[in-house]
């Protein structure tokens, strides 16, 4: 897959293809063009007897210090070694691919001055697929993701260490020299132009909609399954129920459950039919399964609010300075994070509810008391055995941990630079607990997955019938892994089983190639 980058604003999916999947990246020959005029610009003013942020002068609460010519290139070159600062884990190589490839964008926007030259350099290492090696603290999201993307600006003058397409680590100016790529040697601006951007968050924020799309349309079958074996109704799912109260993600979820749960014999098998109409012989569903397509739908309407974000995001130019359309060079607080902040910390609280709304289900069907005659914690034999007891402890204890990083981080603000920049918008720390979050989700959702399929396992045994096409075809993917019940097993490498076929997606396209799923 190849991927344009300069013509047009990029989208989610082909962040996502760069930055996973290793899409090859190439330049607008448009872009470039237009990049060599605004560098025009930059040059003009170098030898300026007057202060121009960035171009003569210090940064941050330096900002009033004046640069004599001749220092202007090595001011830029330590800018960067500076706030190449960062410190713990290493930041894993998705995010610092997409990080930047938005860098690159913003370079390809021509409103920033660098020249073409970096533009291409940094082109250069995504298609070699070297990787600055980048901690995970630096940024507060606010002048940019500084010390992030300071690492990636780090790699491309050839210093620091990056990792090859295998993995291994190495210093950058050997890595740069092995794939036959020159570093760059920075010149008026363009230090800055490399740092101050809110890439790292946006490439978080794409990567985890991406996920998220998934995630919340594997919920919805999960959630399906268990109302089928708990033997609930599909009557609170039905498309005149979601037209009195119109909100889209509902709507979307409720369809879903619908056409998973379509033609179940399991659920005909406890239908009754009053004045011609048919119903479930239950007055009502515990919340966890009636209101289902309202919890799931919300997380859906959050994520499209997240997603028009990032669309305006991807169709932005931060920098500071930035060189406006009609040729002037202009300070501005475009570089503060808080719009992405607001909603990978909006992002978060969702993930928390939908979590702990499948959790519930799971202890449902562990419950002699509420699961509808199956045996207690779905065990072979109930006291010999705990059957999926421990399970459910292990998405307690995630659920819980979700919901301390549902607490926003963009609430949150620490000074900096001598109080020059004295509101700070956390959002890549925003971003990082998203990521976090994403994967507990994607485990709580998985043990759901793996209940419910034992659960239809025993009610079809018990009511003679057969569950559901599309969940019938959810639990046969899961079994070509995971045994069917029995006395009890060794149960972590079969919740890591389902967790790894809840993630790539292997699960929801079982459902998918029976029904359509949104």
């Amino acid at each position: 897959m190849r991927i344009t980058v300069g013509a047009r604003p990029l989208t989610i999916d082909e962040v996502v293809a760069v930055a996973r999947h290793d899409a090859e990246v190439v330049l607008d020959p448009s872009a470039l063009a237009a990049m060599a005029e605004t560098r025009a610009v930059i040059e003009a003013l170098a030898d300026d007897v007057e202060p121009h942020y960035g171009v003569s002068t210090g940064f941050g609460a330096l900002a009033t210090t004046h640069i004599p010519p001749a220092k202007r290139a090595e001011l830029q070159r330590s800018l960067v070694r500076s706030h190449a600062a960062s410190s713990g884990p290493e930041v894993e190589r998705e995010v610092v691919r997409g990080t930047m490839l938005l860098r690159l964008q913003t370079l390809s926007t021509a409103r920033t001055g660098a020249r073409p030259i970096v533009a291409e350099t940094y082109a250069a290492l995504l298609n070699a697929r070297l990787t600055p090696i980048v901690g995970e603290y630096g940024s507060l999201g606010c002048s940019g993701d500084l010390a992030p993307l300071a690492h990636c600006a780090l790699a491309v003058m050839g210093e620091g260490f990056v990792r090859d397409a295998a993995g291994t680590e190495l210093p950058a100016a050997q890595a740069l020299a092995a794939a036959g790529i020159e570093p760059v040697e920075l010149r008026e601006k363009e230090g800055l132009a490399l740092i101050n951007g809110t890439d790292g968050m946006l490439g978080m924020l794409a990567l985890a909609l991406t996920d998220l799309e998934r995630l919340v349309a594997t919920a919805d079958v999960a959630a399906a399954m268990s109302v089928e074996a708990l033997l609930g109704s599909d009557r609170p799912f039905a498309p005149e129920l979601q037209q009195l109260r119109p909100h889209p993600g509902i709507a979307t979820s409720a369809q879903n459950m619908r056409r998973v749960l379509a033609g179940s014999p399991i659920v005909a098998s406890h239908r009754t039919v009053t004045d011609g109409h048919e119903d479930c012989d239950r007055v009502q569903d515990a919340y966890s399964l009636r209101c289902a397509p309202q919890v799931h739908g919300a997380v859906r309407d959050t994520m499209a609010h997240a997603a028009a974000v990032a669309g305006r995001e991807l169709a932005s130019a931060v920098d500071n300075p930035v060189v406006t359309l009609d040729g002037r060079v202009v300070s501005n607080g475009s570089f503060h994070g808080a719009p992405l902040g607001y909603v990978l910390d909006f992002l978060a609280i969702a993930v928390a509810d939908l979590a702990s709304m499948s959790e519930r289900r799971t202890d449902r069907f562990l419950d002699k008391a509420r699961n509808q005659g199956l045996s207690a914690f779905l065990a072979h034999d109930p006291g010999v055995d705990s059957g999926h007891m421990i399970a459910q402890y292990t998405q307690a204890g995630i659920v819980s941990e979700l919901k301390r990083l549902a607490v926003p981080a963009s609430a949150d603000s620490i000074p900096s630079s001598a109080m020059q920049e004295d509101h700070v918008a956390m959002g890549w720390s925003a971003a990082r607990k998203l990521r976090r979050a994403i994967d507990g989700l994607t485990r709580v959702v998985a043990i759901e997955l793996l209940t419910a399929a034992r659960a239809l396992d025993l009610r079809s045994a018990a009511v003679g019938a057969p569950p559901a096409d599309a969940t019938a075809a959810v639990v046969a993917a899961l079994r070509a892994h995971v045994a069917g019940p029995g006395p009890d097993r060794y149960l972590a490498p079969e919740i890591e089983h389902a967790v790894r076929l809840t993630r790539d997606g292997t699960l929801l396209a079982a459902a998918r190639a029976v029904t359509a799923i949104d």
